[in-house]
């Protein structure tokens, strides 16, 4: 197949899978020439068994990844990847390559750009997939990427995909483990990639051990996530930093009694709480502009507007009118607490407010020449 042109590579990463994957090959090229499409069948192998001689004699093209790693073995047979449609597998037959077509008719027929073989849509096995797998991981990892991302997947960490070779044109994979089904994903969503579902069956392995971890593969889906969603890392839980510090602030400063008389103490909580809002809020900024710009995705909303009307010259200038109020304001009680012969202290922490609104200034100073570094990308 490999003079011909090709309309799908089958890519297959495999590591210790000589039990099954002659059995994958074989489903593979009997499916596939059966309905008439010309193919090649790349195998990404790092085995210290038969497997790559046994993939070799079946006809695919075996190629060794110079690194270890589920996402890195993808990753590098991709480079050698020719078809118009990649369909990628696993080489431990869990996924039934005879189910292909599914996955490659609605790229045909042009109804998505990446289309996802669903285990829950269809049907698992018994002895399939672990009961903690099954009803707990995957559920709650896919329950995040859809909140975070604002996607409808039954399975979004299903091995079994197809996908457009623009989508390999288009997105920069980074990912070496596991992790790399919620790098595709979240990086086509971001490039408006269309994704879609079908139902497929998933089998037992026939032998041998899961490479699976559990826990540790579960934080590097959640970790990759994490990484990709400022608004809910950053900005939520800094608005509910800042309302509460602002708050804590007023009922002191004004003297605002509910249930209690704020002091002192209420303004310090109220300023730490306010600086420390501020602060995530601008973390969740500075992460939104420089992943944006490292992998060329489109920012949040709230990145966009606020890069969109805050120059770095008006940032500054926002930063100096805040310190100056502070400032003034200190040097007003200061006057006070001087002309009292030094007897009569600031009440309710006053001076808590002042010194918040100095470091907001400064900050807000030094955080526009640094954001405008990382927009700008001088």
């Amino acid at each position: 197949m490999n003079n011909q042109v090709v309309e799908v590579s089958v890519v297959i990463p495999s590591k210790d899978e000589m039990n099954t994957i002659g059995i994958c090959i074989k489903k593979i090229q009997e499916v596939l020439e059966t309905h008439d499409i010309r193919y090649e069948i790349i195998v990404a192998d790092n085995s210290a068994d038969l497997t790559p001689d046994i993939a070799r004699s079946l006809g695919a093209t075996v190629v060794t990844p110079d690194k270890m790693g589920y996402g890195y073995a993808y990753r590098y047979g991709f480079k050698f990847a020719k078809g118009k449609y990649i369909v990628i597998g696993d080489a431990d037959n869990t996924y039934d390559f005879s189910e292909i077509i599914k996955l490659i008719e609605p790229l045909r027929n042009n109804e998505a750009d990446i289309v996802i073989g669903s285990r829950f849509k269809g049907h698992i096995e018994k002895g399939a997939m672990p009961w903690l797998h099954q009803y707990i991981g995957n559920p709650i990892l896919t329950f995040f990427l859809n909140l975070f991302f604002n996607t409808n997947l039954s399975d979004a960490h299903s091995g079994f995909r197809a996908f457009k070779r623009e989508v390999l044109e288009t997105i920069e994979f980074t990912s070496y483990g596991m992790e790399f089904a919620s790098e595709m994903i979240i990086k086509a969503i971001k490039k408006g990639f269309r994704i879609k579902e079908v139902p497929i069956t998933y089998h037992p392995r026939s032998s041998g051990k899961s490479k699976l971890s559990s826990f540790s593969d579960g934080w590097r889906h959640l970790k990759f996530m994490l990484l990709f969603t400022p608004k809910y890392v950053y900005f939520i839980p800094s608005i509910f930093f800042l309302l509460f510090g602002l708050s804590m602030l007023s009922l002191a400063f004004f003297n605002i009694h509910l249930g209690y008389s704020p002091g002192i103490h209420s303004s310090i909580l109220g300023g730490m709480f306010t600086i420390l809002g501020y602060n995530i809020f601008m973390m969740g900024i500075f992460t939104d502009t420089y992943v944006a710009r490292k992998i060329h995705i489109e920012m949040s909303k709230i990145t966009k507007t606020i890069l969109g009307k805050v120059t770095m010259e008006r940032g500054i200038l926002i930063g100096v009118i805040l310190t100056f109020i502070g400032l003034a304001y200190i040097i007003y009680l200061f006057n006070i607490w001087v002309d009292s012969g030094f007897r009569i202290l600031p009440l309710r922490g006053q001076n808590i407010m002042g010194i918040t609104l100095i470091i907001l200034g400064l900050q807000t100073i030094f955080y526009s020449v640094l954001l405008s570094i990382l927009y700008e990308n001088i």
